[in-house]
């Protein structure tokens, strides 16, 4: 797909819409507001399209919320409407959502990869309900890795005393 092109269906964004741009190694959030414009999380040095770049909030623990275009967002990656939590949560109403996310651009706020990232943020501004499902994913993973581990490590315990005992 050529740069900044969305993925298919293509929905235009509307206003309170959920915007999530597949960076190169994760997926970064975005509110939409209008005329072309998101309110988003970014690092406090981070430029509009800075790509993987925007990575760097896991580094330190402030963002600064951003409204910028989301052409400049994206940059050269891809990027869809997702509200996808619409039938589990009522969306705010949208004076609400955009009144609120207007009210944050500038400020310094406290981030937290795994309870204050840009999908809580945007989730938070939509729904009244900070969640991240990347989060959430990735505790998951990890808890069926850490499960897949102790389970090899237990089957070697297993076999080494099975050997000894043969001995």
């Amino acid at each position: 797909m050529a740069s900044g092109q969305t993925l298919k269906p293509w929905t235009e964004p509307k206003p309170g819409d959920l915007i999530e741009i597949f960076r190169p190694l994760y997926r970064h959030w975005a509110i939409y507001v209008g005329d072309g414009y998101v309110i988003h999380l970014a690092p406090p040095s981070e430029f509009a399209g800075a790509g993987a770049a925007s990575i760097m909030s896991a580094l330190t623990d402030k963002a600064i919320v951003k409204k910028e275009l989301l052409c400049d967002v994206a940059g050269r990656d891809k990027y869809q409407v997702n509200n996808k939590h619409d039938s589990k949560y009522t969306p705010l109403p949208l004076s609400k959502i955009i009144q609120r996310a207007e009210e944050l651009v500038g400020q310094e706020v406290h981030y937290k990869l795994t309870s204050e990232n840009c999908e809580h943020f945007v989730n938070e501004l939509r729904y009244g309900v900070a969640r991240s499902d990347q989060v959430r994913e990735a505790v998951k993973m990890a808890g069926i890795a850490g499960v897949g581990l102790a389970a090899m490590g237990l089957v070697g315990v297993m076999l080494s005393r099975n050997k000894k005992q043969k001995q």
